[in-house]
Formats: C-alpha cells, sequence, structure tokens
C-alpha cells in the first residue's frame, strides 16, 4: 500500500486545491452554485483520486490517475471560460495554469513510469 502524502503529485494537487480556493472566492456571487463550485469540485476530485487510487492494484491506481488527469483538464477548461468571461485577474489566472500544467506532466509521466513497471 502506497502513502499518497508521499507521493509528489498528491501534494502539487492539494497546492493547487488551496489556489483554487483563493481566485474562486473573487468570482462573481452569481457563480457561487454554478461555476465556482465546478472549478472546485474538479480541483479537490484531483488529490482525491490519486489519494483513493493509492488504495489499489497498479492497473486500478493507473485508472485513478486517468480520472485526476480528466479532471484536472475539466478544471483548466472552467479556469479559461472565467477568464474569457473576465471574471479573473489574468496574472492570478497565469500562475495557476503554470501549477496545473506542471501537475498534468508530472501526473501523466507518473502513468508512464507505471505502465512500464513490471507489476502493471
Amino acid at each position: 500500500m502506497r502513502n499518497f502524502k508521499n507521493l509528489e503529485i498528491w501534494t502539487s494537487a492539494m497546492d493547487l486545491v488551496v489556489s483554487i480556493y483563493d481566485i474562486t472566492q473573487d468570482l462573481p456571487k452569481h457563480e457561487k452554485f454554478g461555476l465556482s463550485s465546478q472549478i472546485r469540485r474538479a480541483a479537490v476530485s484531483v488529490p482525491s483520486n490519486i489519494a483513493e487510487g493509492c488504495n489499489r492494484g497498479e492497473k486500478e491506481f493507473s485508472r485513478y490517475l486517468h480520472m485526476a488527469l480528466g479532471s484536472s483538464f475539466e478544471m483548466e477548461t472552467q479556469l479559461i471560460l472565467t477568464e474569457n468571461l473576465n471574471y479573473v485577474n489574468s496574472e492570478n489566472l497565469n500562475s495557476i495554469m503554470k501549477d496545473l500544467l506542471k501537475l498534468q506532466r508530472q501526473t501523466h509521466a507518473f502513468i508512464l513510469v507505471m505502465k512500464k513497471s513490471p507489476q502493471h
């Protein structure tokens, strides 16, 4: 059994969730139960899937990593929408997007490493 708290992708994802909560609290009030809620759920889904997958076998863990990656792309799309709607400061969003891209790359790389492992 892996300790998810020792995985760099999990800690990066948790840091990203905090950033997402910070940026979404500045969204318009009428988006509280709409876009803000959607972005937060997608963000929380990333480290949650990583953690849940850690308790599984290699093949299933890989599936959970793919779900985490999918949630990260969902979040990316929603963040782009907030920018298109002029809801967020581009500088703040750019920093989050850099962190998100880094996390996506790390997660993808981790999936590839797992595929090469003899247990997979």
